[in-house]
């Protein structure tokens, strides 16, 4: 495909519990089929870490964890978890982690920031670009730009509103996270890296940027039949990803329930 490629390490964790077909959507779009293959303990075991580290750094947790433990030898009221309680929210995280962990996987893109992190009410969703890599060293600078949905059941409303995301994204030109990025690495004190990303606004004005746009639908098994057939053509540089596994809901729901028993 023009954007993605194959997994070179039959080895590597998507590989093993996903089935990857690539087609053509009935409006000229490509479209990367992903599906269960069995191994969905795999899946399951890869993101309870991504989400875990997408949502809190280390040092962070074990801080979190420290005042934990100390506020039960106290008998006080515990603090709230860092990961969101509301399903609905669970949903779209594990989505949009996904997609930014196969995107990682299949390109030679950077994802600068863990943007969850920086999330200041984790029971609601995040604002912004769901994922937004970079290519910093290519010539032209490229840029990705992700839009993640989960449905328990997929239909042609879910992928309208990912292709609606992206074509607002595209015609806005500059993503829309762009200079939030920037920032938190500069206060992250990655000062040259965040000094390129904010270049990318130069880039874009002068014609030196390629942004390409990912729509990606977590379902159940008919989610590929509903992004083959609702995918809009309107414009060239898009691709689509579905992913079709038995009991989306339930696997959302395990991984953020170990990653509870962990705190």
């Amino acid at each position: 495909m023009s954007i993605i490629n194959q997994f070179s390490d039959e080895k590597e964790p998507f590989a093993t519990c996903l089935l990857s077909t690539d087609c053509t959507t009935t409006s000229g779009i490509e479209h990367r089929v992903l599906e269960d293959n069995g191994n969905s303990d795999i899946l399951l075991r890869y993101m309870e870490d991504a989400l875990q580290r997408y949502h809190i750094s280390p040092e962070a947790l074990q801080r979190h964890m420290d005042l934990i433990a100390t506020l039960k030898i106290k008998n006080l009221p515990i603090l709230r978890s860092p990961y969101p309680q509301t399903s609905t929210t669970q949903k779209g995280n594990f989505a949009e982690v996904f997609l930014a962990e196969y995107l990682v996987s299949t390109t030679d893109m950077e994802l600068p920031i863990y943007r969850l992190r920086y999330n200041t009410n984790p029971d609601q969703s995040m604002k912004g670009d769901d994922v937004l890599l970079f290519d910093l060293d290519s010539d032209p600078v490229r840029i990705i730009v992700g839009e993640s949905k989960f449905r328990g059941i997929p239909d042609k409303q879910s992928v309208i509103d990912i292709v609606d995301g992206l074509v607002r994204s595209y015609k806005a030109g500059l993503p829309i996270s762009l200079m939030f990025v920037a920032e938190r690495l500069f206060q992250e004190n990655k000062p040259e890296l965040g000094r390129k990303v904010q270049n990318c606004a130069i880039m874009f004005a002068t014609n030196k940027l390629h942004i390409d746009y990912v729509g990606f639908l977590m379902s159940n098994q008919n989610s590929k039949v509903h992004v083959n057939r609702h995918t809009t053509n309107n414009f060239h540089n898009l691709l689509m990803i579905s992913l079709g596994i038995q009991n989306p809901e339930t696997m959302v729901k395990k991984a953020f329930e170990e990653l509870e028993s962990r705190l």
